[in-house]
């Protein structure tokens, strides 16, 4: 059976996982944090390629001050960690999002992070951080007016192709799978353009508890999807429009 070349996740339910136990909603944004070692290990074994997590919004930011600077401090634990854990699984990691907003430290580490792994063939990793997909096509616009400004591109000539490689996942490939965990069924300004042909699939678990089983789930549910997009179907009876 076909494995999803690249899964985007949004981490939803952090907050709601540690609620139920009785627990602040820091502990649940901790244990999340925990569990993307897990996932990334479980969708290399799958035999995923790509991996992108949605792990902090432009919108994330209306948070309350105390549970954005508890995350801004997870964050850059997080990528003291990650730098080790790229070593270990030879897996690559890029951060896609306008990071220019993130404190200065942060903004290193996500560089060094970026630097140290860029030769590592293993698993693919975005992290998508102060990410916006409206953001992302604005900050791409922007750039292809001015080359257009510039003369160095005419407005007639632009392409499906090229307008990607402005996004933040230039020379990434869309994604075949978007995973929501924790219930709720909306894309919430993630990848808008490039899910046009994605597979969606929601799940009730929540983030800390969404495990490789979980994630096995969701890989046999996309192969279990006729995928054609817009195409002709070969049947028994002939031809027929999908």
């Amino acid at each position: 059976m076909e494995v999803p070349v690249h899964v985007a996740i949004i981490l939803d339910g952090n907050g709601r996982w540690a609620k139920a136990k009785g627990l602040p909603r820091n502990a649940g944004h901790i244990q999340g944090a925990k569990n993307v070692e897990v996932i990334c290990e479980a969708a290399h074994h799958i035999g995923i390629k790509y991996l992108t997590l949605y792990a902090f919004s432009t919108e994330n930011w209306n948070r309350p001050k105390a549970e954005v600077e508890a995350l801004m401090k997870l964050l850059r634990s997080y990528m003291k960690t990650c730098l080790k854990t790229a070593k270990k699984n030879n897996m690559r990691v890029r951060v896609i999002g306008d990071v220019t907003r993130l404190d200065e430290d942060i903004q290193k580490r996500i560089a060094e992070l970026e630097r140290a792994s860029a030769s590592y063939d293993g698993l693919q990793l975005q992290i998508a951080i102060n990410y916006g997909s409206r953001d992302e096509m604005m900050r791409a616009v922007r750039r292809i007016a001015g080359e257009v400004k510039a003369g160095h591109l005419q407005p007639e000539d632009l392409t499906e192709a090229q307008f990607s490689s402005y996004l933040d996942t230039a020379e990434i490939p869309d994604p075949d799978l978007m995973i929501r965990t924790s219930g709720e069924q909306r894309i919430s300004n993630y990848l808008l353009w490039q899910l046009a042909y994605s597979e969606l699939y929601f799940t009730p678990v929540p983030w800390p508890d969404f495990n490789e089983t979980e994630l096995k789930k969701a890989v046999e549910e996309y192969q279990n999807r006729d995928r054609r997009y817009g195409k002709i179907k070969e049947t028994g009876e002939g031809e027929k429009d999908v």
